[in-house]
């Protein structure tokens, strides 16, 4: 999943029928950062795009910014604001778990707070929320991210049965590793920093077994931006009969499996450990192995991206 960076931006998208693009506004909490957004969009920005100013960690500001929308009419919300945390969980302050819950999990809340009334009142809606595959499997190291992404998971399954009554759809989106600026930052940041409070050996684990296979995913099993705005398009696209959990990455499908099939919990904790302290000089050729023995039915249950 997603780890590092700053808030990732919200999207309010408008719709007439048939799907037909009326409006999207894409947000942020710095305009002045709009540059490479804009070159992107190229003529459809002042057209059929708009930018806001979001920072979904306040009250204040996400109700200006849905108030600054005509009518107040979303119809697809897509939740995609994010931060991430990685290390010896000795080492991170409560302070820094909060900022994460409060971008990851309360942020996403306070989106879905102010758009759901108005969507249960017109019986007609569509709210994605970006997750990761950490939230449902977790991955050593990462601890608070997994943390804030299960609680989300969790949130968004009771909420989806109550929206159902309502005719609004809630969808999850997957990912797994994606290939970003912000990961590589992380990577390099993360090698240069003490970690005060965590033992030797588990700093040494951290630095010297994960950071590399870690690395070595993400080459690997790495998506990009594009694949996942791909399959976070489908899912639009799919209206009501989306679904609710959507892999992107169907490499992963086989490690999710594993924590279904044993209700212990042994398997998957086993597996992992496996991996990371008994495979971590063979992780290239495991993840290559992985990737010619995921089948076609395995990506029959993922949201593909092509």
């Amino acid at each position: 999943g997603r780890r590092g960076g700053g808030r990732r931006k919200e999207r309010g998208e408008r719709w007439k029928e048939g799907r037909e693009v009326r409006n999207i506004i894409a947000t942020m909490r710095d305009l002045k950062r709009k540059d490479k957004l804009v070159e992107a969009a190229g003529d459809a920005y002042g057209k059929t795009l708009s930018l806001a100013v979001l920072d979904v960690c306040t009250d204040e500001s996400v109700k200006q910014c849905i108030n600054g929308i005509k009518d107040r009419h979303v119809d697809v919300l897509i939740n995609n604001a994010g931060i991430g945390l990685v290390g010896p969980v000795e080492s991170i302050s409560i302070a820094e778990m909060k900022s994460v819950f409060e971008t990851n999990f309360f942020g996403v809340i306070r989106m879905i707070k102010e758009v759901m009334p108005d969507m249960k009142k017109r019986k007609r809606g569509h709210i994605i929320v970006v997750s990761s595959v950490m939230g449902l499997q977790g991955v050593v190291f990462n601890d608070v991210y997994a943390a804030s992404k299960f609680a989300m998971e969790g949130f968004c399954e009771c909420l989806a049965v109550q929206l159902l009554k309502f005719n609004v759809t809630m969808s999850m989106i997957e990912p797994g590793p994606v290939h970003t600026e912000f990961e590589s930052k992380m990577i390099q940041d993360v090698r240069q920093k003490e970690f005060p409070g965590a033992d030797a050996d588990t700093v040494n684990y951290f630095k010297n077994v994960y950071l590399p296979s870690s690395v070595d995913i993400f080459e690997t099993l790495g998506q990009t931006p594009d694949d996942i705005a791909r399959c976070t398009k489908k899912v639009i696209e799919q209206g009501s009969s989306a679904r609710f959990r959507n892999l992107t990455n169907p490499l992963y499908t086989p490690i999710v499996a594993l924590k279904y099939a044993d209700e212990t919990g042994g398997l998957s904790v086993h597996a992992f450990y496996h991996m990371l302290f008994n495979l971590g000089p063979l992780m290239h050729v495991s993840m290559k192995a992985m990737q010619y023995l995921t089948c076609g039915c395995l990506r029959s249950r993922t949201i593909s991206p092509n």
